[in-house]
């Protein structure tokens, strides 16, 4: 069984750093794009950094220049790490991974979600 789970998120004043990590687990044979996106209260779910498997990212205005992605394939990883964080920051945060897995015999491909981490910035 393949699944997603994320670690770090939590409760930090504003112009405070997190970082937020996602390990992906089961019969996995690749990982392609990895990707974070959060949703506020209200909202809808955005988009905040994506990095491919050769490491080219791409990062949310909103985000860019204070978020970084970065992964580890060796152990199908991805982190974010969130500096100078503003309470605009505010949000439930959910790592994403299309993944080829054996299941058996068979080779198949899904798209996963982590469980979602809640990041709170306070004022």
């Amino acid at each position: 069984q393949v699944q997603l789970v994320e670690s770090g998120g939590g409760l930090v004043q504003a112009g405070g750093s997190l970082r937020l990590s996602c390990r992906a687990s089961g019969s996995i044979v690749r990982i392609d794009a990895m990707g974070w996106h959060r949703q506020a209260p209200g909202k809808q779910r955005e988009l905040v950094a994506t990095i491919t498997r050769g490491g080219i990212t791409n990062i949310a205005d909103s985000v860019k220049g204070r978020f970084t992605i970065s992964r580890d394939n060796n152990k199908n990883t991805v982190y974010l790490q969130m500096n100078s964080l503003k309470p605009e920051d505010t949000a439930v945060y959910y790592c994403y991974a299309p993944i080829v897995y054996y299941s058996g015999d068979y080779l198949r491909k899904g798209d996963y979600w982590g469980q979602g981490t809640q990041v709170t910035v306070s004022s």
